[in-house]
Parts: C-alpha cells; sequence; structure tokens
C-alpha cells in the first residue's frame, strides 16, 4: 500500500504587502492626496476598489515609476 505525503492546507496570499494604499503610495511617490488621486483617476496609475476602499497594486506602482523613467530619458 502507497504512503501518502500530508498535503499543506491551502493559504490564501497575503495581499496586504501586494496591495498598497493611497498613503503608503502617497509616501513612496512623496506627493500629496490629491495628486494620486489625480494619477488614479486619469488612469496613469493603476487601482483596484475593494468596498469604498482604493488599492494599489506594487506591480502598478512599478509599472508606472518604469513608464514614467521611458518617458524622461527620451
Amino acid at each position: 500500500m502507497p504512503v501518502r505525503e500530508p498535503v499543506a492546507p491551502y493559504a490564501a496570499p497575503d495581499t496586504s504587502k501586494e496591495l498598497l494604499t493611497v498613503p503608503q503610495v502617497m509616501a513612496r511617490l512623496q506627493l500629496g492626496r490629491s495628486a494620486v488621486y489625480d494619477l488614479l483617476r486619469t488612469r496613469q496609475l493603476a487601482s483596484i476598489t475593494l468596498g469604498r476602499a482604493r488599492r494599489i497594486p506594487i506591480h502598478a506602482l512599478t509599472d508606472f515609476i518604469r513608464t514614467r523613467l521611458d518617458q524622461e530619458a527620451v
């Protein structure tokens, strides 16, 4: 009879490190609240809405920074 290996229980990903709040983005970009919301409104910075809260994926912030660096280099 084959021995079955125990299966680890499913662990949900820790989204608290993958999603940033607006104040966290403000601090990282050193911008004010209105400037960050303008970036979100104009879709220069991607976000998701969870209930009434806006969250910015870390990859969206790094993509935004990379795009701005590329624009500035031209």
